[in-house]
């Protein structure tokens, strides 16, 4: 059983949502987030759900990438390794290429594969040091295609994500770390909570359940729920940029 576990990102949405998941399971955790107010409530929240489990929290801002190795290497250090981190902090900034929103478009691509690689550097120095670990990466269905407006440099990003932790899963084939690669389909979160109409959504709750049970089975690539969206997930590959369009 993986019982430390980092989670980035982990002061709302998924993140948050991971963490209660693991709080009733008995785990030890470290949360890193931006906002240490809501890091310290949700200390409380799991300590309540779980009087048993030690929680650490650190503040963190994924695109300082030193502190990424810095809050990394001491949350390793204080909790003698780490079993499990998963790479979750991401927004959802953007706009179509050429409508004069690059600021914004530049800060999803930094901080969702950016400093999702200095994440992913500092969690695998971890592992390798210990010979053991489950890197776990939050990518999303959109990794599968193109879309436009405010998704194209998302989906890019995930795209990217999707890729590189593949990659990092081929380079340590064999060895007892495992690599893991999670898409969720809709669930709602702060990210799209202003949208109205969206496709075989779920809510939080669900959502982090279905997480958090793909995480435990440590397959190199989940889609969750997994109905329908590891469907979607290889239909998207066949159909045409039109219907993209209207998807998006």
């Amino acid at each position: 059983m993986r019982q430390r576990i980092l989670i980035t990102g982990a002061s709302s949405g998924l993140g948050k949502q991971m963490a209660i998941e693991y709080a009733y399971q008995g785990r030890d955790l470290v949360l890193c987030a931006r906002r240490l107010e809501n890091l310290q409530q949700l200390q409380q929240q799991l300590l309540q759900v779980n009087a048993n489990i030690s929680v650490h929290i650190y503040p963190l801002d994924v695109d300082d990438h030193q502190s990424v190795f810095d809050v990394f290497n001491q949350a390793a250090e204080q909790l003698g390794g780490l079993d499990r981190i998963i790479i979750n902090a991401g927004i959802g900034k953007g706009a179509s290429i050429g409508t004069g929103q690059f600021q914004a478009n530049k800060a999803t691509a930094m901080t969702n594969f950016v400093a999702a690689l200095a994440q992913a550097e500092a969690a695998m120095a971890i592992f390798r040091r210990q010979n053991a670990g489950h890197l776990v990466t939050i990518s999303s269905v959109s990794a599968a295609r193109g879309f436009r407006r405010a998704m194209t440099v998302y989906a890019a990003t995930k795209a990217a994500l999707t890729s590189m932790t593949e990659g990092i899963a081929v380079d340590v084939l064999g060895t007892p770390i495992k690599v893991s690669c999670i898409h969720p389909g809709f669930i709602r979160t702060e990210i799209n909570a202003k949208v109205d109409k969206v496709p075989f959504i779920v809510d939080l709750e669900t959502g982090g359940r279905a997480l958090y049970a793909a995480i435990e089975k440590e397959r190199p690539a989940s889609y969750v729920p997994s109905w329908p969206w590891a469907v979607v997930y290889r239909l998207l590959a066949l159909v045409p940029q039109s219907f993209l369009r209207k998807l998006s």
